[in-house]
């Protein structure tokens, strides 16, 4: 199953995205995939790495050419890399990738920090700056998404960008669960409301996640803004102050009430039915309005002749 963390900047997304990685990792490591792709790189260190151990991971932003081969393959319908745009779908001879495999681009490019094995798309350089839009940085996590094989038991996690930022791309699409991660305040229900009526717009299915939760009355206020959405909530919690001040304890004396938030998270992404029809579908409507609307241009080709009609990642799939 793949999942998302999103919410309001500072509302503690990418912590819970963290703890809830390390959670489904005590079962199996090697079926857990994290990938930060927020703007401000804080997933490694909430994982538990030092900042000069995270400032010398390698990025997925700065290797979309090596990407694009790879998953490319032979699909006769994708003629070069340099025809791909992070929204190109699979077909017939592309390569899918599967979270717990072992592949080039994986070996290149994911790296295990506390137990959890993490690739991350990389700063926003200084060099960027007025020239380069962040998200030609996440189109690497959508790419691979795109051609992603995931089974029962298995999870891909994505620490998205905050706020409304994360539908600059069809990103925000390509999960089976999103979680969104809400403060009791007005602001950070704010930014709930703005993000659900651009997801469910694409059938996105969202489910709220309080957070920072102190009482009785954080909680009724929670229910009565976002009412059925509401999933599950986290209390202030010693175990993530730990960890902020650079300690990280196992996460077996997480507080039993955050630790059943969790439980409650992978049962609702455990839940999903998979769709890979309608993920296709998706991807599909996103690859042709980007085809459209600067592809096309910058390629001199037709790229929405690169979706291959009636494809799905089903068959592959099924040949686990």
């Amino acid at each position: 199953m793949k999942a998302a963390f999103v919410g309001k900047g500072g509302s503690g997304k990418t912590t819970l995205a963290a703890l809830f990685c390390r959670f489904l990792a005590i079962r199996d490591a090697s079926r857990v995939l994290a990938f930060d792709a927020d703007i401000n790189q804080h997933l490694a260190g909430a994982l538990g790495a030092d900042p000069q151990e995270a400032a010398l991971l390698p990025a997925l932003g700065d290797h979309m050419d090596a990407i694009k081969e790879y998953l490319r393959g032979d699909n006769p319908r994708i003629v070069s890399a340099g025809t791909m745009l992070k929204t190109t779908p699979p077909g017939t001879g592309s390569r899918p990738v599967r979270v717990d495999e072992a592949n080039p681009l994986f070996e290149r490019l994911v790296r295990t920090i506390g137990g959890v094995r993490l690739a991350l798309t990389g700063p926003f350089a200084a060099d960027d700056l007025g020239v380069a839009c962040y998200h030609s940085k996440v189109g690497a996590v959508e790419l691979l998404l795109n051609h992603m094989v995931d089974g029962p038991g298995e999870y891909a996690v994505v620490d998205m960008t905050a706020g409304a930022d994360s539908f600059a791309s069809g990103l925000f699409t390509r999960f089976d669960l999103t979680f969104l991660v809400c403060e009791p305040t007005v602001r950070s229900v704010g930014v709930y409301r703005q993000y659900v009526g651009y997801a469910r717009e694409h059938g996105v299915r969202v489910l709220v996640v309080g957070n920072k939760v102190e009482d009785a009355e954080d909680v009724a206020f929670l229910r009565a803004e976002v009412g059925d959405d509401l999933l599950c909530w986290f209390t202030r919690s010693s175990f993530v102050k730990a960890a902020e001040r650079g300690r990280f304890l196992p996460i077996a004396e997480l507080e039993p009430g955050n630790a059943r938030a969790l439980a409650d998270l992978r049962s609702a992404l455990d839940g999903c039915e998979k769709d890979w029809t309608r993920y296709a579908e998706q991807a599909a409507d996103f690859h042709v309005r980007n085809a459209l609307a600067w592809g096309n241009a910058r390629t001199g080709a037709d790229l929405t002749a690169q979706i291959e009609p009636g494809f799905t990642l089903a068959a592959a799939t099924a040949a686990r």
